[in-house]
């Protein structure tokens, strides 16, 4: 009752401007105890409403394509290999045997390779999501933000390759006990890549907000394993893996985002 008359008096008795105080300080209190799940929702909301988007159309199809073409070329590579093998092996086949080995080894490497090289490709252009998505979302921090240069984008890209690759061969041999388990082998590399991609896809928005200095992210870990968890998760997904590094860079981008607003709010 106080709390109500202080309000009202304070808008002049005005109920309409006392109504408005009440859901300002609702949304507040919504986003100081809001959860992993919700806040990995609403950016992924907001990442999959943006798909449209010429400029993350563009990078969609440059990092779908480049990614095709390489597990192409591998495989093509990989066929004339065992073509090679075959033949001082004195194994004659018709070609046969080494197009069905091939076929086989390169859909397994697809399976198991497909998250880290799509994101290693997604890491050269990923620059652009994030600009893309903080012109539209974040138009005041967009002006603030220094890209990185060129030689640190690399190093970057080449260090987060160089987690994914050593994170997922450090869990294979407990994939591979687990192997005759219905779901062991998943479980163990969705947990692996939920953690590293959650890293990544949150790193590419924060990095162009500290001045080119390696700084400790906002991002909660829970969010970023929850993101981790859904992106990696859609790679398991035929086609909809194709677009999952882009939707999870464009959801790492409003996560980094809220977590830098919430930091200077003094939110937890």
């Amino acid at each position: 009752m106080f709390e109500v008359r202080d309000r009202l008096a304070g808008t002049g008795g005005d109920a309409k401007g006392w109504m408005s105080g009440c859901f300002a300080f609702d949304f507040e209190g919504a986003a100081h105890h809001r959860s992993p799940m919700n806040a990995v929702l609403a950016s992924l909301s907001k990442a999959f409403g943006q798909l449209s988007d010429p400029a993350i159309m563009r990078v969609a199809a440059k990092s779908i394509g480049i990614t095709v073409l390489l597990f192409v070329l591998a495989g093509f590579g990989l066929y004339l290999g065992l073509e090679w093998f075959f033949a001082w092996n004195g194994w004659e086949t018709g070609g046969m045997a080494q197009a069905a080995a091939a076929a086989i080894i390169a859909i397994i490497a697809f399976w198991f390779l497909f998250r880290v090289v799509a994101l290693a490709v997604l890491q050269f252009f990923a620059d652009k999501i994030v600009a893309a998505v903080e012109a539209k979302h974040y138009p005041d921090l967009a002006d603030k933000a220094q890209p990185l240069p060129l030689p640190q984008d690399i190093a970057n890209s080449v260090r987060g390759l160089g987690r994914a690759l050593g994170f997922n061969l450090l869990a294979l041999p407990f994939a591979i006990v687990l192997i005759f388990t219905a779901f062991g082998p998943a479980v163990v590399f969705l947990l692996v890549n939920a953690v590293l991609l959650g890293r990544e896809l949150t790193d590419m928005a924060w990095l162009r907000h500290t001045g080119g200095k390696r700084k400790a992210s906002p991002v909660k870990g829970s969010d970023r394993l929850m993101l981790g968890g859904v992106i990696a998760a859609m790679m398991l997904v035929p086609f909809l893996n194709l677009i999952a590094p882009v939707v999870g860079a464009a959801a790492g981008t409003h996560l980094a985002h809220d977590a830098m607003r919430r930091k200077e709010l003094g939110h937890a």
